[in-house]
């Protein structure tokens, strides 16, 4: 199956909040292109809300991933890659600690390839600052693999237990 890149994102936003939804998470959807957070997530049981940002790919790799900063907030990778119209997508859920972890792990494996490198972290996005952009300026962002998260796969527990809610 090959979904147009232009709704593969809210594809994707939309498979993510129908998991969260069989784990009985309320799951809204926001609007607009300038956001951060494509998901609110919130639970009535604990009165807390969180915050989804959600990446996608078919291909090889997400590409340009510029990740999450705030402790309230998840990133969730959907792989849509060699999968049928009746198969249901993976997911890969990472905390802002996991994802700080990854930017880091990152960072250190260009370093030990490209020891010549101007890399750095800053709010928790990679900067290569000997790259330019379109715009002239720093590249900002990574790919990641499916190898790099794999230690996230399927792990919604990591969502229900910062909401504090059980999944029965």
């Amino acid at each position: 199956m090959k979904i147009k890149k232009s709704i593969l994102g809210i594809t994707g936003e939309y498979y993510v909040a129908a998991e969260l939804g069989k784990r009985n998470v309320y799951a809204q959807l926001t609007l607009g292109n300038q956001k951060k957070t494509d998901l609110l997530i919130f639970s009535e049981e604990t009165n807390k809300l969180l915050k989804i940002e959600v990446k996608c790919k078919q291909g090889s790799e997400w590409p340009n991933c510029k990740g999450i900063l705030l402790s309230d907030t998840f990133i969730v990778f959907v792989d849509f890659k060699d999968i049928s119209e009746t198969e249901r997508p993976t997911f890969y859920i990472l905390s802002t600690k996991d994802w700080s972890n990854l930017i880091k792990k990152k960072k250190k494996e260009y370093e030990i390839k490209n020891p010549d490198s101007n890399i750095s972290i800053e709010d928790n996005v990679l900067i290569f600052k000997d790259q330019v952009d379109k715009a002239g300026k720093p590249y900002k962002g990574v790919g990641v693999k499916k190898e790099d998260i794999e230690p996230y796969k399927e792990n919604w527990d990591k969502i229900l237990d910062a909401l504090n809610v059980s999944y029965d």
